[in-house]
């Protein structure tokens, strides 16, 4: 294992033809199977482990992507758990042949590490140090609250409908 894994990671290519769908866009469907390997990078490489998703939250698809795109992903190591670390994800694309680049979308993912038998296995603690990384890990400790606060809800309104079934 590298002994100071890269926090983030950067993924670029170009968007192809199969990409896309009727109205000439990137299907939202493979920014986000994009979203989720450039997330997976940056959790394996952090962790050392493979990894699993265990949650993708606040995807915003600001901007579409068009055929020939060089689409960029960053991924970016925002806080750890005690097994997890959450991850966020923007993606910019541009048209090969200027420098305009887009901020099309944006996501947080969490991932979870897992040894050989597919457990939990614990991950390395990430310190944020520059101001960004501080901004990013207070933020991934709100969302963390607010999931918290939306799974407790998502209880009790799954629970209700279990009383009015027949």
């Amino acid at each position: 294992m590298n002994p100071t894994p890269a926090t983030d990671i950067t993924l670029r290519f170009l968007a192809e033809p199969s990409d896309v769908n009727f109205g000439g866009k990137v299907h939202g469907g493979n920014v986000m199977k994009w979203i989720d390997h450039a997330g997976y990078t940056c959790a394996a490489n952090w962790s050392g482990s493979y990894c699993v998703t265990a949650y993708v939250g606040g995807i915003r698809f600001l901007q579409p992507i068009n055929v020939g795109d060089l689409v960029e992903l960053k991924a970016e190591l925002m806080h750890t758990g005690r097994t997890s670390m959450h991850i966020s994800v923007s993606v910019h694309a541009r048209n090969p042949r200027n420098a305009e680049r887009r901020f099309t979308t944006h996501c947080i993912l969490v991932f979870v590490a897992t040894d050989d038998s597919g457990q939990p296995t614990p991950v390395p603690a990430f310190v944020a140090e520059t101001a960004q990384q501080k901004r990013m890990s207070d933020y991934a400790l709100k969302m963390i609250e607010l999931r918290r606060n939306m799974q407790a809800e998502a209880g009790s309104f799954l629970e209700s409908l279990e009383d009015t079934q027949p």
